[in-house]
């Protein structure tokens, strides 16, 4: 009975997850098993996810080399964003509160930034500063070229894909 229940209560999340019915944002790269895309946050121009293809909610519905994959993704995008911008810090998040199904959060902080050291989504702790967040966004496009090109690389390394 409680299998028939989750069944059916999974496939009534597919149907109306919007991380299903869409790429949740600019997509970056799309491998078989998950995408990186660029979230379109005001304030945070860094800011990526890394989602998985296939509907899950939680990290322990995948097997252990799914979350080993998951997670290696992780890594190379913050390693590109860690080489390609120095900011002060990566945060990595993977909420789902709202949307359940399984991504992680992939952000570039900086101290300058209007919340740091808060979380992006805590309460802003001084006014935004337009011209930095131009600069990092005008750095954007050759960023994602750089993950689509690591991510490709990355990839033909995994035994999963």
């Amino acid at each position: 009975m409680w299998n028939a229940q989750f069944l059916w209560m999974n496939e009534m999340f597919v149907e109306t997850c919007p991380l299903c019915a869409e790429d949740g944002g600019l997509p970056v790269w799309r491998g078989r098993r998950l995408r990186v895309i660029r979230a379109q946050e005001e304030g945070f121009p860094a800011f990526y996810r890394v989602v998985w293809n296939a509907h899950a909610a939680e990290l322990s519905d995948l097997n252990t080399a799914e979350r080993g994959h998951c997670m290696e993704a992780v890594a190379e995008v913050e390693r590109v964003l860690r080489a390609r911008l120095g900011p002060d810090k990566i945060n990595l998040a993977a909420l789902g509160n709202m949307v359940p199904h399984l991504h992680w959060h992939v952000i570039a902080r900086f101290a300058w930034d209007s919340h740091f050291p808060g979380a992006v989504w805590a309460v802003a702790q001084r006014p935004r500063d337009a011209g930095r967040e131009a600069a990092v966004a005008a750095q954007l496009p050759a960023i994602d070229a750089e993950l689509a090109r690591a991510l490709d690389a990355w990839q033909s390394h995994q035994s999963i894909e």
